[in-house]
């Protein structure tokens, strides 16, 4: 963690974090924080040696000494320190003049050496174990009570200090010798009597240690102490200065904490509402268990304008999750659920199975309670005809936390529920804080909120695999899922106004916000994958990992694991002798695939065969065996989840299963694209950006040259290297050809001479040379390079043409590694960012321009810089050009955006 500037703060964070915990929670009347002031004191007067060998604290340690005293200062804590003594004696000193003066003392450490200051009256906390340390404590760490521990300190001596003690003796033999004997003095009295002989000898040969021993590790109790213990009084802090001061830190979280919470310290020490901030005391959660209530709670958020939705499930799979039960909440800090099927609960539940559910009721509505007194029952499809108004009112808006899932399940055709207009708390935190933090419910509740939620896995009992939401307890299901709905009204009441204040409405609004029904859609659409091509490809996998099994044990002259790296290394390096072997912290072989690429590249064969077997083990047990068991048995297609927050740049990613991995360059990877097929009477449409990154490279950095070529439709990548290595157009050498393609593409990725090298498999040297020669040629990109590295290293972010913010962390980083790969992050951010924006535009565009053009195609898959649509036959080729107009006027630049589409029966033959 580093401040923009480059100043690193994360023992500063830690230490924020803690101490406004702590002032929250605590209702003391006076606070001070202790810090030392320099190592050398009284004790380095008594003995030279003492703390002596301690290393200096880190680099990055020292610029935050002062940073910690300053954020104790903006909490209104004194923040107290005394040249000649350490920190424990100032404490000590106090802790005795509060006491006296009849106080209460909590010493908030786990430091050992405290322990001697323990009383009834003067008590410890260990604030990272949450832990009350008192007389009971001490004994149970020395073995004697606090007012023995300076004594049994004194002989077993302190190894972190360089306290010497007594040779040989450690805490448990010194405090059987303090027990039977009374003190430190009466032992070393007693010494000829030890009847251990080395002991004996050490004791009486060592003794003077042991005294100084004892006056180091001695608190005092009558330090001449500068602030008086009545200036540690409890005063409101001040806001501003608070928030400030963490604004400066770039400790957003913390400031938001902050302001929702509206910390502020009184008198008494109780926590008070700011004026300009909403705080949220203990929630309100209703189990929902008749019609009655429920509509009491419809009609709250109809005439609210707005309800904060959250559904319970049985799986993650939204096309087969089976509903469970619903949260709502219309106010922060109450919150409701509507249990809907949880299984064994029946009695319990307000709504059976009905015949809107999985089953356990025969439908018909039942408005009996039974002889127990057992609350109304009342069918599922009830309890959703019900809500379905509320969900689909365009004048409600519903607010969730990855509301894509939830509008998926809820559009299942048993449950025909359509949830619009929406809001959505993670994409608000993605669009906001891109790249500083996840977004999932948990980290976002205990960044903004300082809240630690419950976990699904202790609600459903951990190590039941099985069970999942529907067998859980009704209370443990209300007090988690309203806590969800809950949580997530209060993020938004966080998040949503940051929008207009931080300039990120226009991203929110027209690029993520518009995209999730269209998203909703996609993974609804699917796409018809071919079991039977798939199982034909895994088998024919199978036959060639066989056989290149057969010759990597051949080559190895023995039989191995070959998913092994262990082994594999033992076999290339120990075994065969072969050059470049590095063990890694674990003793082994280090053998990834660059380690090998570079043996092959030797012409060492071994390590060849070995990439190809990973390369097939990995398609087959990725692709071709995995897709074969995620068909949908009701769809016959694939079903993938587009994630919307998963990049720092804007990119969407795919998963369960991930299809924007699928190899494109190899044979391999050719086939498997082919298994993806059109209904009969359709074809596959696939219309791909050409070369967006490059034009988008163009146009940021104003690369005349390279906007010339594009408008003119020359071979961008010919023309480079007719630019760079001064070789004519007509009969280019498809190699060259192919180093001036390498360098195009990795100056976008910010490519290291090293990093060329390797690709082009040439000298450090060449690659070098060839990318001065590029810039030499095209210094407007080196200037946008160095442009974006200063921007990112200012202000923490970049941005892209749409303005889309994408936050670089490490960018100041003293560590050259980190802050080069954070320096590469920085200057492809607004290109790729810009890419995906702009791919997003265009898909929240084409479904309207479908529906009015009256064409049937379905947008089905989105991959890196390519939309898949499905279309009848005879609308195709319409299709296919209005697709293409759509996409390329998704944005203006100085160079005109191009589309390539193709059409086909499977996806391969489309591309």
């Amino acid at each position: 963690m580093t401040r923009p500037d480059g100043t690193p703060v994360n023992a500063v964070y830690g230490f924020t974090n803690m101490l406004l915990k702590l002032v929250e929670d605590t209702d003391a009347d006076h606070i001070a924080v202790i810090f030392d002031r320099a190592r050398k004191t009284f004790r380095s007067d008594i003995y030279p040696q003492y703390k002596a060998h301690r290393p200096p604290p880190p680099d990055d340690l020292i610029p935050q000494f002062e940073l910690v005293r300053e954020a104790t200062r903006a909490m209104g804590l004194k923040a107290v320190d005394m040249e000649g003594f350490e920190a424990d004696d100032l404490i000590a000193t106090y802790a005795r003049q509060a006491r006296e003066a009849g106080a209460i003392v909590t010493i908030v450490s786990s430091d050992k050496d405290l322990m001697q200051l323990v009383t009834e009256d003067v008590t410890m906390y260990d604030a990272m174990k949450n832990r009350t340390i008192g007389p009971a404590e001490v004994f149970e760490k020395f073995g004697v009570g606090p007012d023995r521990v300076i004594d049994v300190q004194a002989l077993a001596g302190d190894s972190a200090d360089n306290v010497p003690g007594v040779e040989g003796i450690g805490v448990k033999t010194a405090a059987l010798l303090i027990n039977e004997y009374g003190d430190l003095d009466a032992v070393l009295a007693n010494a000829p009597n030890v009847k251990q002989t080395k002991r004996r000898e050490r004791l009486m040969e060592q003794a003077e240690q042991a005294r100084i021993s004892k006056q180091l590790v001695t608190l005092r109790l009558d330090v001449p102490v500068d602030v008086p213990i009545t200036d540690f009084d409890v005063r409101e802090p001040d806001t501003t200065q608070l928030l400030e001061f963490l604004e400066a830190q770039s400790f957003k979280s913390l400031a938001a904490k902050v302001r929702s919470r509206g910390m502020s310290i009184g008198d008494n020490g109780q926590a008070n509402a700011s004026q300009d901030s909403q705080v949220y005391g203990k929630p309100e959660f209703e189990l929902v268990q008749t019609e009655a209530a429920l509509q009491k709670w419809i009609d709250e958020a109809a005439n609210a304008g707005h309800v904060t939705v959250d559904t319970e499930t049985t799986s993650l799979d939204s096309m087969t999750a089976d509903l469970v039960g619903v949260s709502l909440c219309v106010t922060p800090g109450r919150a409701c659920y509507i249990p809907l099927a949880h299984k064994g609960a029946v009695q319990q539940s307000g709504f059976d199975f009905g015949d809107g559910g999985s089953g356990g009721s025969d439908g018909s509505d039942n408005d009996e309670t039974d002889d127990s007194g057992a609350s109304q029952q009342v069918p599922m499809a009830t309890a959703l005809n019900l809500l379905k108004p509320l969900l689909e009112d365009l004048g409600v808006l519903k607010i969730g936390q990855n509301i894509k899932y939830d509008m998926q399940v809820l559009a299942q055709d048993r449950y025909d529920i359509h949830v619009n207009p929406i809001d959505d708390t993670m994409v608000l935190s993605y669009v906001l804080d891109s790249g500083l933090h996840g977004h999932g419910m948990d980290e976002l509740a205990n960044v903004h909120l300082g809240v630690e939620t419950i976990k699904f896995k202790d609600v459903v009992g951990s190590g039941k695999a099985r069970v999942t939401f529907d067998y859980v307890d009704l209370d443990k299901a209300l007090d988690y899922a309203a806590e969800d709905a809950d949580i997530t009204a209060k993020l938004y009441a966080t998040l949503k106004p940051r929008l207009q204040a931080e300039r990120m409405t226009t991203v929110y609004e027209t690029l993520e916000r518009s995209l999730i029904p269209v998203l909703v859609k996609m993974e609804a659409e699917g796409i018809k994958c071919d079991a039977v091509e798939l199982k034909r490809l895994s088998e024919d996998f199978a036959r060639r990992l066989s056989d290149l099994q057969i010759d990597i044990y051949k080559l190895a002259g023995e039989d191995f694991n070959i998913a092994s790296p262990k082994q594999l290394g033992e076999i290339l390096f120990d075994k065969l002798g072969l050059e470049g072997g590095k063990k890694g912290k674990t003793g082994a072989y280090s053998t990834g695939a660059e380690i090998l690429d570079g043996l092959a590249a030797e012409g060492h064969e071994l390590p060849k065969q070995v990439l190809e077997w990973r390369q097939l083990a990995k398609l087959k047990s990725t692709y071709t065996d995995a897709l074969i068991k995620q068909i949908n048995p009701d769809t016959g297609r694939v079903h993938t989840s587009f994630s919307m927050a998963a990049t720092t740049t804007g990119r969407l990613a795919s998963s369960s299963p991930n299809l924007q991995n699928i190899p494109i360059r190899t044979e391999e990877g050719r086939k498997i694209r082919n298994a993806f097929i059109a209904e009969p009477g359709h074809s596959l449409i696939s219309a791909d950006y050409s070369q967006i990154e490059l034009r988008l490279l163009a146009h940021v950095a104003d690369i005349g040259a390279l906007k010339d070529a594009f408008h003119t439709g020359l071979d961008i990548h010919a023309m480079t290297a007719s630019e760079v290595f001064g070789v004519p157009l007509d009969g280019m050498d498809p190699m060259v050809r192919r180093r001036a393609k390498a360098i195009n593409f990795g100056i976008i990725y910010g490519i290291s001479a090293f990093g060329l090298a390797r690709q082009l498999d040439i000298s450090r040297t060449e690659a070098k040379d060839y990318i001065e020669a590029y810039f030499t040629k095209f210094p407007g990109i080196r200037a946008y390079m160095d442009q974006t590295k200063a921007f990112a290293a200012e202000h923490g972010f970049v941005t892209t043409l749409f303005g889309r913010k994408c936050h670089i962390l490490g960018i100041n980083a003293k560590n050259p590694m980190m802050r080069g790969f954070s320096e590469r992050a920085a200057i492809n951010a607004p290109i790729q960012g810009g890419a995906a924006d702009i791919i997003k535009r265009a898909m929240v565009r084409l479904p309207g321009a479908l529906d009015d053009a009256k064409l049937q195609a379905r947008m089905l898959l989105q991959v890196h810089d390519e939309l898949i649509f499905e279309v009848q036959d005879d609308q195709a080729e319409a299709t296919c050009a209005l697709v293409k107009t759509v996409m390329e006027q998704a944005a203006n630049l100085d160079v005109p955006l191009v589309v390539e589409v193709g059409q086909g029966k499977n996806w391969g033959e489309a591309h």
